[in-house]
């Protein structure tokens, strides 16, 4: 009898599958929702960037091309737009709201609880553990945004060893989740 393999982030992304989005969607929700929670210290606002950030990809997940940028970097990337789009509309939404005395829907206090344990770090204990060159590619590609050109120069260091990095710090912060490299 064969072993069971969990299909790879990559393959639930490529999918014809309606439930293949969902287990994707349970592999990094948590993660997620701690990213946003630290960026934004408000567990609110995290779930509502989550949602946003997951009902974005599944739109564009046709778009998603496997042997590119592994599958959570591409969601991160998402989501780092979805965070930029939140700061720069955030404060004229927030004065538009209370100008005209609307609420907010309020997250339930046990998700709001939940939210900022993942704030406190999840993802960013695994992250911590990788070495130092794996942390450091992952955190300014994925977490800043930044592009392998632009850090190949800024460190003097081939384009491919930065990807490398970035690929492989991957793989072990999932392997870490739960999730197969």
């Amino acid at each position: 009898m064969r072993p069971l393999t969990l299909p790879t982030d990559e393959d639930l992304l490529t999918s014809d599958d309606p439930d293949a989005f969902g287990m994707f969607y349970d592999r990094h929700v948590r993660t997620l929702l701690g990213y946003f929670a630290r960026r934004t210290g408000d567990p609110e606002v995290a779930a509502d960037l989550a949602a946003e950030t997951f009902a974005s990809a599944i739109v564009a997940r046709q778009r998603f091309r496997r042997g590119g940028s592994p599958a959570v970097a591409w969601l991160f990337t998402i989501a780092q737009r979805r965070l930029v789009d939140y700061q720069r509309r955030g404060r004229v939404e927030e004065r538009m709201r209370r100008s005209l005395a609307m609420e907010r829907r309020p997250v339930s206090a046990e998700d709001a609880d939940m939210i900022r344990v993942l704030g406190d770090d999840t993802a960013g204990a695994l992250l911590a553990e990788l070495p130092a060159e794996q942390r450091d590619a992952i955190d300014a590609h994925v977490l800043e945004g930044r592009g392998y050109p632009e850090l190949a120069d800024e460190l003097q260091t081939p384009e491919a060893t930065i990807r490398q990095r970035v690929s492989r710090g991957l793989a072990t912060l999932r392997r870490g989740m739960g999730g197969r490299a």
